[in-house]
């Protein structure tokens, strides 16, 4: 994925929740991946992701922050606050509390946002905690290499 973003000049920035910060520490673990890594956001209560995303919260009140497009609103503010060509967003129910029965623990979902489109995905993890948060990293990398071709 680093020689593919770096050979394309392309950058990419993520806001993430459930996760925790995993997908961006994934995406800087090589050396030299400032050459494609503009940056990252943890934002994990709606007061975060409206104040400093910029997301209305009427979205949330709506949708739920774990939602479809909750996490493709955070795909895109991860694009405008990093200017990248590629924004990545991630929100889910991790576990083992947040379980509202709707939104069951293991719920997740990815997006990317880019020139070329958007793109959001369901998944339903069955994991615990850890295995659920690594599931949504795994998910979020290969939704963007699947981007990258």
């Amino acid at each position: 994925m680093a020689e593919r973003l770096t050979a394309r000049r392309l950058s990419v920035a993520v806001v993430e929740s459930a996760a925790g910060g995993l997908i961006a520490a994934e995406l800087t673990r090589l050396a030299g991946s400032s050459a494609y890594f503009k940056g990252g956001v943890v934002a994990y209560d709606h007061a975060s992701k409206s104040r400093l995303l910029g997301i209305p919260g009427e979205l949330f009140l709506e949708y739920g922050s774990v939602s479809a497009e909750a996490c493709f609103a955070m795909a895109q503010a991860a694009r405008r606050l990093f200017d990248a060509d590629i924004g990545l967003g991630e929100t889910g129910v991790a576990g083992p509390g947040g379980d509202s029965g709707a939104k069951p623990m293991g719920l997740s979902y990815v997006a990317v946002s880019s020139g070329q489109g958007k793109e959001v995905r369901q998944h339903q993890f069955a994991g615990d905690r850890e295995q659920n948060r690594w599931a949504a990293v795994e998910a979020a990398l290969q939704l963007l290499l699947e981007l990258l071709g």
